[in-house]
């Protein structure tokens, strides 16, 4: 038994002191030379194998074995499995003969088989790691759940074993699972069986766990080793974007952009370039970026919304109605919420109050305030209940309306109040402050003192301290 553990072990190709601690044998030289000749000289091989096969080494499993890997990894099936049968007669129960079977049921797409067999390895010997190894790999795509029990079994009679914390960890980042696979790649990532993948997708799992710090971290390591590596810079500018360290992100966005080898760009990479340069006021680059990401990927509609904020910054409405305009008519039906409509009346209310009066042309904005008040009807009568409609439609009336002598916003104020008041909630006093003070002021206009007067006492019940109610108050006194 302890000959068979010696191989399963030995057999593993392992990275770091666990392959160097393990001795070669002695007929390791012919198996290799064996493996040199199954392609240029088949005929030799085969003599060589029977050299090799001669005298005691007739039974030796392991050697058979290896003679046999030697065929399957050269892709000669037939071949192997006659070496098989030989290993499987010199000893029907060595776990290293259920290994090379349930390779060769792999190598023939059998999985189910092949675990069946890497099974049978375990069953024989419970501490042949390569079986459970083995088993995990053929089922980590199939069947994640299965690869994830048998690796944690693994891990129950090794609790020290890096590969089953290595293969855990790729299980669960094929799988989605980021924080578990984040805690399974800390337990191996500074030991030498980790590679440059490794790190690269460590850093990724802690990224898409919303760990930024310490995926910045991991990704500054990375670039330290490989100063120009594309993957590492994006995750530099990516978690600083997210941290809100806007110049080291654009730092970062420069190396990744300008001073990396191989890159290929995403739509996500501009996207996170976009956000950058317009948290940095770079308005006209950030507008660039995200022009770039919908070229890579139009199906990314929210980048229209988020060219729409940018367009907004920069009191370009027009252009940022078009924008969203875009956003809004590539939504589904079942998108179109009171949300999404109302953010776009809001946008022609801000066209049509704009105090950028060569931008916006008296005409434009006349215009764009009857948009306006059409997107907040709509929305007030797909929410009766909610207020937002014609609290906005109150707003929008008045700007239509500056000198208050027609008091066009008069009904939908009254509306509000009459909503609020119901609730009894203190987060609408200042909305409610809002109504009091243009009905308040309407109804001084129109000389109706008395009750005008309610409505800023009304003001006064509710902010005791309000300058406005009190000079009016004291105005029509």
């Amino acid at each position: 038994m302890k000959r068979r553990f010696v191989f399963c072990l030995g057999a593993m190709l392992l990275a770091g002191t666990l392959a160097a601690q393990t001795p070669l044998p002695e007929w390791q030289a012919g198996v290799d030379k064996v493996g040199t000749l199954i392609k240029t000289h088949p005929e030799q091989a085969a003599d060589a194998a029977g050299e090799l096969l001669k005298g005691k080494n007739k039974k030796n499993v392991a050697l058979i074995a290896a003679v046999a890997r030697a065929y399957l990894d050269a892709g000669k099936l037939p071949e192997a499995e006659s070496y098989l049968e030989m290993a499987r007669k010199a000893d029907g129960k060595a776990p290293e003969v259920f290994l090379l079977e349930g390779d060769v049921a792999l190598a023939r797409r059998d999985i189910g088989k092949a675990c069946q067999l890497y099974e049978q390895a375990i069953y024989f010997d419970a501490h042949c790691k390569e079986a459970y190894l083995k088993y995990a790999q053929a089922y980590k795509s199939a069947s994640p759940s299965q690869a994830i029990e048998k690796l944690n079994q693994l891990k129950t009679v090794a609790p020290d074993c890096l590969e089953a914390d290595k293969g855990l960890a790729e299980v669960y980042y094929a799988t989605n699972r980021f924080g578990e696979a984040a805690e399974a790649y800390a337990k191996f990532i500074d030991t030498p069986l980790a590679t440059e993948d490794d790190l690269l997708k460590y850093a990724f799992a802690l990224f898409l766990n919303h760990d930024f710090e310490r995926s910045l971290e991991v990704a500054r390591q990375g670039l330290q080793k490989h100063p120009r590596h594309a993957a590492f810079s994006r995750l530099v500018m990516y978690n600083n974007v997210d941290l809100k360290r806007y110049e080291e992100a654009l730092q970062a966005a420069d190396a990744f952009f300008n001073a990396s080898d191989g890159a290929d760009y995403s739509c996500l990479d501009y996207r996170y370039h976009g956000a950058l340069l317009s948290a940095l006021k770079q308005y006209d680059r950030a507008i660039e970026a995200y022009t770039r990401a919908l070229a890579k990927d139009e199906t990314q509609v929210d980048l229209w919304r988020e060219m729409a904020a940018v367009y907004e910054l920069m009191n370009d409405y027009p252009q940022a109605i078009a924008a969203y305009r875009n956003y809004y008519d590539s939504l589904s039906p079942d998108k179109r919420n009171l949300e999404t409509l109302f953010q776009l009346g809001r946008l022609y209310y801000g066209e049509g109050t704009s105090p950028d009066t060569l931008a916006v042309p008296p005409a434009d904005r006349m215009q764009a305030l009857q948009a306006a008040d059409s997107v907040f009807t709509l929305v007030a009568e797909q929410a009766p209940d909610n207020y937002l409609g014609d609290l906005w439609r109150a707003r929008t009336s008045s700007a239509l309306d500056p000198e208050t002598t027609e008091g066009l916003a008069k009904p939908y104020y009254e509306k509000v109040v009459a909503v609020l008041l119901t609730k009894d909630d203190p987060k609408y006093r200042p909305v409610l402050i809002e109504c009091y003070s243009y009905l308040g002021y309407y109804y001084l206009l129109k000389s109706d003192y008395a009750t005008s007067k309610e409505y800023w006492n009304n003001i006064l019940a509710t902010d005791p301290d309000n300058a406005t109610a009190r000079k009016a108050l004291d105005g029509i006194q």
